[in-house]
């Protein structure tokens, strides 16, 4: 089969959306499949693997966090629910005319690049050509459940299956993992188990979901920006005045500064924890039958062990040869390109301490970019060659983050979206204007 010009985009979620609202702007050819039967990605609890439970919201405020030119609705609350953010990607997807776009439960099963495209193979055994592949299938759908030395009387599965309190009912839980799901479900866990436990391995920064009467990242936002190591100074000192000592709840002393790992922005934990509905401990030694051992030698007895212990980040479509790989995940330029193969592009295979919304528009566009300069050929190729293989910008905007998988390749919002102007700047593409994206509403709409 020829090569034509034309992309492949795997997944229509949040990033998935982005790509082909971009792509129909600015006419680039494109297929989008999706394997569930609806657009919205983890937010659609009955997409298969989807881990989304009852409970669930933004931890990033509607303000901070949505596509360009399609804020949330006003009358969303700060953080909006689970249900609320699907609801909010299908009315995008309508209002902009995305899915006539979209080829709906039809899944990509493998892909090769040979003879200068990729063979796309899909789940009804067809195949197809094309001269670009962007993945956009999500990181949370591969779920990493840990081993622990001994054996278990009771349950062990992995947060994922988890959608409603109701599980908890009558039993004593343990949750295993602080990130922001972790202690969502901990917080489920101490309104209606028996009894309720969480297990950390570190002490972690804890950042109220308000500040001062506003959500916090709005709070970041309006400023005063400083230098993050003044930044980091002040900070911690707002979050020690707030939240007192963290070890008279049980949890450990954070072993980093703040920032240096992604924010926990929960504020009902330090309120379970101070009540008594939840016990914090510490990391696992081993299992002893119906108990759980503690490495300072405690145990608790538990029925059900719930591992919130992060996902792993696979592109199973794509062979492993394709993508270089640090701490487990895609080391990509911009956490978009691959610099060995300028016809591979990733979206949403990024952590950053901000919302992610506002940023998948401006990826999707420098993608496009890149895509229209391969095609194009000539000066504009060569100095996007040389960009690809020469620029090396510093993401973490000074930041030291903790030596973990998770933080092999997070980047610090403000020193991305400076190197996404750097990026522009260099290759001479245009900022996106206000109204942007009117044509295709209007389009849409007639």
């Amino acid at each position: 089969m020829t090569v034509n010009n034309k992309a492949c985009i795997v997944g229509a979620g949040p990033g998935g959306l982005a790509l082909a609202r971009t792509f129909k702007l600015l006419g680039i050819d494109f297929d989008c499949f999706e394997r569930h039967s609806d657009v919205g990605g983890i937010w659609d609890a009955d997409n298969p693997g989807s881990p989304m439970y009852d409970s669930a919201h933004f931890i990033s405020s509607k303000t901070q966090s949505h596509y360009l030119g399609f804020p949330m609705p006003a009358d969303y609350p700060d953080y909006p629910s689970g249900r609320q953010i699907l609801s909010y990607m299908r009315a995008f997807a309508r209002e902009f005319g995305l899915y006539g776009d979209i080829t709906f439960n039809t899944e990509v099963k493998e892909t090769r690049f040979e003879d200068g495209g990729w063979t796309v193979t899909l789940g009804t055994g067809e195949k197809r050509r094309y001269r670009w592949l962007i993945c956009a299938n999500g990181t949370n759908w591969h779920p990493s459940l840990p081993q622990f030395e001994g054996s278990f009387d009771g349950e062990i599965r992995h947060a994922n299956t988890f959608r409603s309190p109701d599980e908890f009912k009558g039993k004593r839980v343990l949750v295993i993992g602080a990130g922001n799901s972790g202690c969502d479900i901990a917080c489920d866990a101490a309104q209606s188990a028996d009894a309720a436990f969480i297990s950390l391995r570190r002490g972690y920064h804890f950042i109220p979901k308000h500040i001062f009467g506003k959500p916090a990242d709005v709070f970041a936002h309006e400023g005063p920006h400083m230098p993050m190591w003044l930044t980091q100074i002040i900070f911690g000192a707002m979050l020690r005045l707030l939240n007192g000592d963290l070890t008279r709840l049980g949890l450990p002393a954070p072993d980093h500064k703040v920032f240096a790992s992604h924010p926990i922005v929960n504020t009902q934990l330090l309120h379970y924890l101070s009540h008594g509905d939840i016990k914090a401990k510490g990391d696992i030694a081993r299992l002893d039958g119906p108990d759980v051992v503690f490495k300072d030698g405690s145990r608790e007895t538990v029925d059900l062990i719930l591992c919130a212990t992060g996902y792993r980040w696979n592109i199973p479509y794509v062979e492993e040869k394709e993508f270089s790989r640090r701490g487990g995940r895609p080391d990509l330029f911009m956490n978009l390109f691959s610099r060995e193969n300028p016809q591979l592009f990733a979206i949403g295979f990024m952590e950053t301490n901000g919302g992610a919304y506002k940023l998948f528009d401006n990826m999707a566009d420098l993608i496009a970019r890149a895509i229209l300069a391969e095609a194009q050929g000539g000066k504009e190729a060569a100095r996007w060659e040389k960009a690809l293989t020469t620029l090396r910008p510093d993401l973490s905007g000074g930041v030291k983050y903790v030596g973990s998988d998770r933080h092999a390749t997070y980047v610090n919002i403000d020193a991305y979206q400076k190197a996404m102007k750097g990026l522009r700047k260099t290759m001479r593409w245009p900022e996106i204007p206000d109204g942007h994206y009117e044509s295709l509403r209007a389009k849409a709409a007639a």
